[in-house]
């Protein structure tokens, strides 16, 4: 009889990093049926989202994966690092009782989001193994590490580099790296710059490290990890939820839509779950759209209200923050909508650039699907994503990637609207070098994942080693 091994999830407290870790659940499970997962969500007060989200992949995961849904506790802290370490820290007793329940014969470890690093702890207490599930690139993941060696053994203060012409040397990166680049949490606060060392810390001492990247995107980034200083990475990628959702009046317009338009002729412009902009920026963007001349998807979205931790909302009435007439006069070649089946935009052969803010579900979706990507990053990594996609890489067109801008401050500092024009202009031309490589990139992307691919034996690997080190703590 074979030996069960079953797996606590602990998925980021988000939408995306809850679909994202199921994805990856379910990749573990097909890859081997002695596997069982328990995902534990932590709800959050404002995303009312994620309860759906939550019973509609219950219903679709296989019978080998179960859900809980922790209700949300009030936490003193309201934004940035410290918003999510908190939270972490108030489940991290539910959690260890939830673990505490399975079979200490059969609990093979923790899998762990990035952005709840604290729950390693409750692994490392309950004498189980413990691994990441790292929803960023491998580029990211690196310069991480990067940033933790030189403050812990070089003295180094990284928030010295605000404001910093500096050009870093990050042995995972083949171009030296812009300061100005840096995630802003690492060089506006010292305090959460000092949380962001200790994730990467905790992150030393797990059995491992999935990564939701591919050895033929970041072959430069993983091989700087495999260098016996970190714990094993495995590229998985790309993980996807390729599903559109449930199907709506306002998901089939969209389709429709785009049914009517020429091939590659649309510009498409998404700025993530959190994405929104206040009245100046939207009417640079209006502008910029309506001087370029190319059709459009615009997803607008209302900011949440100022000193609040929410996500934006849907605007009742677009009219009251567009340009006067703006609607009218692009009747016939644009579409200003919220919510947007992503994935199916993407997909479909209309779609001929995508203006992103870079957040790495929304890039690896764009190669997937074969979109050439305009960065737009807006917080978080997001500008150390543009920089591997644009300049590393060289799979993507800049807007803007190197503002300054207080790190609890979604919208940036406006771009003009000639910015985004020539932004709009560059990533929709047809013959480009860009367009090519990205198309080349997504035949690579989706043979990574085919069996005898390079993220299919990655995944065996981390299954073997999975099982290998439940056996040694048994």
């Amino acid at each position: 009889m074979k030996k069960l091994a079953e797996l606590v999830f602990i998925p980021g407290p988000l939408v995306g990093h809850l679909a994202s870790a199921v994805e990856m659940a379910n990749l573990l499970i097909r890859g081997d049926e002695r596997l069982f997962i328990t995902v534990i969500v932590m709800k959050l007060p404002f995303d009312t989202k994620t309860s759906i989200h939550t019973q509609s992949m219950s219903e679709d995961a296989n019978s080998r994966i179960r859900f809980l849904e922790l209700p949300y506790q009030e936490s003193k802290s309201k934004a940035g690092v410290h918003f999510v370490t908190t939270l972490t820290e108030n489940n991290k007793t539910r959690v260890r009782e939830v673990a505490s329940g399975i079979q200490t014969n059969r609990l093979a470890g923790f899998v762990v989001d990035m952005i709840c690093s604290g729950m390693i702890d409750v692994a490392d207490e309950l004498g189980v193994p413990s691994y990441v599930y790292f929803t960023s690139g491998a580029g990211f993941l690196g310069l991480m590490f990067h940033l933790q060696s030189i403050h812990d053994h070089q003295n180094i203060d990284i928030t010295r580099f605000r404001d910093s012409e500096t050009e870093l040397s990050v042995p995972c990166f083949a171009n030296s790296v812009p300061s100005k680049v840096l995630p802003s949490v690492v060089v506006e606060n010292q305090d959460e710059c000092s949380e962001f060392i200790a994730i990467a810390r905790r992150f030393r001492r797990t059995k491992g490290i999935m990564v939701n990247t591919f050895m033929e995107l970041e072959s430069h980034a993983v091989k700087s990890l495999w260098d016996g200083q970190t714990p094993p990475v495995y590229p998985v990628g790309p993980v996807l939820n390729l599903k559109s959702g449930d199907r709506s009046h306002q998901s089939d317009a969209i389709m429709s839509w785009l049914d009517n338009q020429p091939p590659s002729s649309v510009v498409f412009l998404c700025f993530g779950s959190r994405g929104s902009f206040g009245r100046e920026q939207v009417k640079e963007i209006a502008d910029a759209l309506e001087c370029s001349g190319y059709r459009f998807l615009w997803s607008l979205r209302q900011p949440p209200p100022k000193g609040k931790v929410e996500l934006p909302k849907e605007y009742e009435n677009p009219q009251e923050v567009l340009p006067e007439g703006f609607l009218e006069r692009m009747a016939g070649r644009g579409k200003v909508i919220g919510w947007v089946p992503q994935v199916a935009v993407l997909s479909h052969p209309a779609v001929g650039g995508f203006v992103s803010h870079c957040g790495w579900n929304s890039t690896l979706e764009s190669l997937w699907c074969g979109v050439p990507m305009a960065a737009w990053p807006q917080y978080a990594e997001q500008q150390m994503n543009a920089f591997e996609m644009v300049r590393e890489l060289g799979l993507a067109v800049e807007i803007k990637m190197d503002y300054g801008k207080d790190p609890r401050e979604i919208n940036p500092v406006p771009l003009t609207a000639e910015e985004i024009e020539t932004g709009i202009r560059t990533v929709m031309r047809d013959d480009g070098e860009i367009r090519k490589k990205v198309n080349e990139m997504k035949e690579k992307s989706r043979g990574a994942i085919m069996e005898g691919g390079s993220s299919y034996i990655s995944l065996g690997r981390l299954i073997e080693d999975v099982i290998k080190n439940m056996d040694f703590h048994s």
